[in-house]
């Protein structure tokens, strides 16, 4: 059924309703285990899900399966999320294709982000250049198959200059035949009431959905509140600014302040709302308990295998035993299954976090890894011809000097000012750092820059330290690494695959490789120890892949023919990704002797 029906079902009926997106995990145990937490928030009574599409089809495969998942085996009405980014015309036949094979008639037609380092925007060859474009092309080739949504921006898109015109763009895109309307995240519902009405005395009657992200951890607001430049009102500012080392109240707030939105919105005639869940469970179900919105009463803690398990198991069987397990040492308040994967929604943590996890990753989901254009600017990272050019670069981004690299879209977090020093030595050295913690030992968990968690705790790191490192330094350091061996764990590997670790759970594991270093770990009253930052050679390997794209993806920023482009090209091939653990967290300093 399209979702614009269903949609305007419910407001005859004076219902109201709510929507979950997801996006495709980054693992395929956590792909298994959002089957699992689908299942259970089915029972919720969403109207529709939608599912994200990875710009340039970096997730084709998966949306794919994961919208078919939802539709024939939940049952649920689902919508897939199209992107024109890097996508050409037969891309994006195929990907509708796929789609109606699959059952999926409701399609989200965006245009997708900018390129991350370009100044704009551009189409690739033989695609399309506006999501108005897409919407045409699709109703011209489907008819009346496909139910179209179109985006809408309540604050106007955060690349237009003129707010009245990027409107009117907007007016075109729904009047190229869009059935239904997202809009972008808001936190202000006063702007969404506002723009919604703006919508309708411009003539438009199709449904319009506010959409609403409770905030699940400080750090992943203030990187979407980053990448999106949504407005936040003052209130909401400062009482986050209170609790921000505190996850526990920071999830209180964010369950508190989407309720009284959503019961704005509802006081203004607005009925639904599309719920970006970020693929995290417990903060979104208890903002519809409170809104007595849900239709299944609180989940109860159990561990038998449920319908979606089940119906999977012939296609999941190698990945069971994996994806049925919680995170170590997670089991915070009960020992079942359940109550560890709560865990995940307690403390998620960006693609540190349980590679197990359905979140895993979420941090990156909305914006971490968008691709590059071959057209985008090289204003902010210059033009690299040898390993100097690179290590002057990262070292400015180290110092505060650029605000960003082709890997990272943000400034440094704060805790790194305890090991910047080191950091800046390292990288003219280069050693080309990605990501680092210092190590600390026990820290108090209402610490302003190091705490987490509960009020009450202590907070315990490892150092870490991950880095490109070029070909020519790489036999020295790794052979450093093995002699400080257990002390030091390290994982590495290159773009060929070539994989070396010491990380061992035992002799007999050596093929496998499956042990599990907690490099983050607290304790809590009334808890057990809570690990939410865990590095093993699953979540390695899974950026690994993403790690060596970027530098693909900052050479395909210059001609094929330029020298920029070569030494690029050549790198990626040459170097090493290398993530190293000093196991002794009361030495803070001990890490740095690899380094040389």
């Amino acid at each position: 059924m399209k979702v614009s029906e269903k949609i305007q079902q419910a407001a005859a009926a004076g219902t109201p309703f709510f929507s979950f997106e997801y996006f495709p995990p980054k693992t395929e145990q956590g792909l298994v285990n959002l089957y699992d937490r689908i299942e259970r928030m089915a029972r919720l009574g969403p109207l529709f899900v939608a599912v994200t599409w990875g710009a340039g089809g970096a997730t084709a495969q998966r949306t794919l399966e994961l919208c078919g998942v939802c539709q024939s085996v939940f049952g649920i009405e689902t919508v897939m999320h199209l992107t024109c980014t890097n996508m050409d015309q037969a891309m994006v036949d195929e990907a509708l294709e796929s789609a109606k094979n699959a059952g999926i008639r409701n399609i989200l037609a965006l245009r997708g982000d900018p390129p991350r380092g370009a100044e704009y925007w551009t189409a690739c060859d033989g695609g399309f250049t506006y999501a108005a474009d897409l919407v045409r092309y699709i109703r011209e080739k489907y008819q009346d198959y496909f139910c179209i949504g179109v985006a809408g921006y309540p604050e106007g898109h955060i690349e237009s200059k003129d707010a009245d015109q990027d409107f009117k763009y907007f007016v075109e895109k729904v009047a190229a035949g869009a059935d239904f309307v997202f809009s972008q995240l808001v936190y202000d519902a006063s702007l969404f009431i506002k723009w919604e009405k703006r919508c309708r005395d411009s003539g438009i009657q199709v449904p319009i959905v506010p959409g609403v992200l409770p905030i699940q951890s400080y750090q992943s607001f203030r990187r979407l509140v980053h990448l999106t430049k949504a407005q936040v009102p003052e209130d909401l500012k400062t009482r986050l600014e209170d609790v921000k080392a505190n996850d526990q109240a920071v999830k209180d707030l964010g369950v508190e302040h989407a309720v009284n939105m959503v019961r704005e919105l509802q006081s203004a005639g607005i009925s639904g709302v599309h719920l970006t869940t970020l693929n995290l469970e417990s903060t979104v179900q208890r903002v519809l308990n409170a809104l007595e919105m849900s239709n299944a009463t609180p989940l109860t803690v159990g561990s038998s295998l449920n319908l979606a398990q089940q119906t999977l198991r012939s296609v999941t069987a190698p990945l069971s035993a994996a994806a049925d397990q919680g995170p170590p040492g997670g089991a915070s308040d009960s020992g079942s299954t359940l109550a560890a994967k709560r865990v995940w929604d307690d403390f998620p943590n960006g693609r540190w976090g349980d590679a197990r996890s359905p979140a895993f990753g979420s941090l990156d989901a909305y914006g971490a890894m968008l691709k590059f254009d071959p057209h985008g600017s090289s204003n902010t990272w210059g033009n690299p011809l040898c390993n100097a050019d690179v290590s002057k670069l990262f070292s400015q981004y180290v110092s505060g000097e650029i605000p960003s690299l082709p890997w990272s879209d943000e400034p440094l977090l704060a805790e790194t000012q305890r090991i910047r020093d080191e950091l800046l030595r390292i990288n003219q050295l280069g050693y080309w750092t990605l990501a680092s913690q210092p190590a600390l030992d026990s820290v108090p968990s209402s610490d302003p820059t190091h705490g987490w968690g509960p009020r009450g705790g202590y907070i315990y790191q490892k150092a870490f330290v991950e880095c490109f490192v070029p070909a020519q330094l790489f036999p020295a350091f790794l052979s450093r690494l093995q002699s400080a061996s257990p002390r030091i764990t390290y994982y590495a590997s290159n773009a060929q695959g070539d994989f070396i670790t010491n990380a061992y759970s035992s002799q007999s594991d050596e093929e496998n490789a499956t042990a599990v270093t907690a490099v983050t770990w607290g304790v809590f009253p009334g808890r057990a120890v809570v690990q939410p930052t865990l590095i093993d050679k699953m979540n390695f390997l899974a950026w690994r892949t993403e790690a060596f794209q970027t530098w693909r993806e900052w050479a395909a920023m210059f001609s094929p023919e330029s020298k920029e482009y070569e030494f690029l090209t050549t790198t990626a091939e040459e170097c090493w990704l290398v993530n190293v653990v000093d196991n002794e967290f009361k030495n803070a300093h001990a890490i740095w002797d690899m380094f040389k």
